[in-house]
């Protein structure tokens, strides 16, 4: 079973991505959260199920998809060892593809809606 952890400030973008992944993968658990800090606390709690994939928007309140990155790096690397981070954003801004290519936590940078391609290429990684 894939474990994803969805972490966006939009309430239907967080559902509709939940839907196309439901629809794409058999068996698929899904968190979805709507701030950067519950999902810190989250992947920081041993009590948790461990995620395979993180989808990460960039532009939230409060804490942004940047500032999570930064407090990743806190938690303990055996929680996040294996976890595959895909930004997944409105932004076509370039230094904000540069900026996650540069990122060592970042596995790839998608631009939103998700679709049944990029979900395929990111379980095929």
């Amino acid at each position: 079973m894939k474990r994803f952890l969805l972490i966006d400030d939009d309430i239907p973008t967080n559902y509709y991505n939940s839907k196309i992944l439901k629809k794409v993968i058999q068996e698929v658990d899904i968190i979805q959260l709507d701030n950067v800090q519950d999902a810190l606390t989250y992947l920081d709690n041993p009590e948790n199920p461990k995620v395979d994939f993180i989808f990460l928007d960039i532009n939230m309140p409060e804490m942004n998809g940047w500032e999570f990155l930064e407090s990743y790096k806190s938690i303990p690397k055996g929680m996040h060892a294996d976890t595959l981070v895909i930004m997944l954003t409105t932004s076509l801004n370039p230094f904000d593809q540069k900026k996650a290519e540069e990122n060592p936590f970042v596995n790839s940078f998608l631009t939103k809606p998700l679709t049944k391609d990029k979900i395929e290429k990111i379980i095929n990684t």
